[in-house]
């Protein structure tokens, strides 16, 4: 008699007329899995992958301006060192800490001396190894001294393009390599100025 009243009681509910919140979960229930995917892939590809930035401060002018936004790629420094030129984007080391820039505040420099290398700023010329870079990207030549210094192992001298209006490694000293997030490769905004950095 049990199970009869039971096998009554699975029918009447089988029966019943579906609530509005049952109809409306079965109708979205894939846009929901591929919203769920799509948000999945989004934080991976960020944390993993590339993330796009903000410039917000004039640092690397003409290069870069204040207001737009670049595509930081994260993969190709772990299958080759950076070189001189590459435009990065890093955590503040523990010199900008120290000043009080948190650790989610990136700074975006271009990478001038390279482990092992010397580094001098002279006479308005940047000198790698004892000898002047042609610098093209600045906005005008540095109007201070610094050095001669020897990069250390494991650490970068970086600049900024707008030589004389730029907290870099001429004013808190070299960055070291885990502080590095990513390598700046394309400019998406503004509209007119798409293109590599």
């Amino acid at each position: 008699m049990t199970s009869e009243k039971n096998k009554l009681g699975t029918q009447v509910a089988e029966n019943l007329p579906e609530s509005w919140w049952q109809k409306a979960w079965k109708s979205q229930r894939e846009n929901l899995q591929i919203v769920i995917i799509a948000l999945s892939l989004a934080i991976v590809i960020r944390a993993l992958v590339a993330e796009p930035r903000y410039i917000p401060s004039d640092s690397m002018v003409p290069t870069l301006h204040v207001g737009d936004r670049v595509v930081v790629e994260k993969i190709s420094y772990y299958l080759e060192p950076p070189k001189t030129g590459d435009i990065v984007v890093f955590a503040p080391p523990e010199k900008l800490q120290e000043q009080g820039f948190t650790q989610d505040q990136a700074f975006i420099k271009r990478i001038i001396g390279l482990p092992g290398q010397t580094v001098a700023v002279k006479k308005g010329l940047v000198y790698l190894n004892d000898k002047p870079l042609d610098e093209k990207y600045i906005a005008e030549p540095p109007k201070y001294q610094w050095g001669p210094y020897r990069v250390p192992e494991n650490e970068y001298f970086v600049m900024g393009d707008n030589r004389n209006n730029s907290n870099d490694s001429s004013r808190w000293g070299f960055l070291p390599k885990q502080n590095i997030i990513g390598r700046a490769v394309v400019r998406f905004w503004p509209l007119e100025r798409i293109g590599q950095v």
